[in-house]
């Protein structure tokens, strides 16, 4: 349970699923296709779809690259958050979306697995947020040229830390694609 008083909601966090991000990522078909889903059963269930976008030399806003990949649509009036940071929360006004929202709880999706999906989840569950990440929707690029694991062991490495990741009040975890569940929205 969030240690944020009356945030009885939950949201998806679609975090840097560009163009640029996602070109040399691990499994991208499939990832892209479970954060689809993802996205189709949150709006369904009437929870809040939150986009996450960076930004950086590597992506310039505007640019192609930085662009969220065509298999995945943002609708209005979904939040859209910029950063320039690993951590979503980090400079940016997601804290401002989630409460506006009264959203305690995150299911967080999108890329890199080693960098902002990672720092985005240590920074809500510092922050007193729920964090659940799933575990098939999430990626990585091969960085094993720089002494990282393959990929697929990064991914394997942070499900595994995370599926048993506590915190005082908070809860964090795993789950699939498959056995998501958003549920009703509560009202405030």
């Amino acid at each position: 349970m969030t240690t944020l008083t009356d945030r009885p909601n939950t949201a998806l966090l679609v975090v840097d699923v560009q163009n640029g991000v996602m070109k040399p990522a691990h499994d991208r078909a499939a990832v892209i296709a479970n954060i689809a889903a993802l996205v189709e059963k949150a709006r369904t269930a009437g929870a809040e779809v939150v986009w996450v976008q960076h930004s950086s030399e590597e992506l310039p806003r505007g640019s192609e690259p930085w662009q969220y990949v065509p298999e995945l649509v943002r609708r209005e009036p979904e939040p859209l958050v910029h950063k320039t940071y690993g951590d979503s929360f980090e400079d940016t006004d997601l804290e401002d979306v989630l409460a506006a929202r009264s959203i305690g709880r995150l299911v967080v999706a999108g890329a890199q697995t080693d960098a902002c999906i990672r720092s985005t989840l240590h920074g809500a569950i510092t922050r007193g947020y729920d964090a659940t990440l799933v575990a098939d929707a999430h990626t990585t690029e091969d960085l094993s040229v720089y002494g990282a694991p393959p990929p697929g062991q990064v991914i394997a490495h942070t499900n595994l830390y995370w599926q048993y990741h506590t915190a005082p009040g908070r809860t964090a975890g795993t789950v699939p694609t498959a056995e998501v569940e958003f549920g009703v929205k509560a009202t405030v």
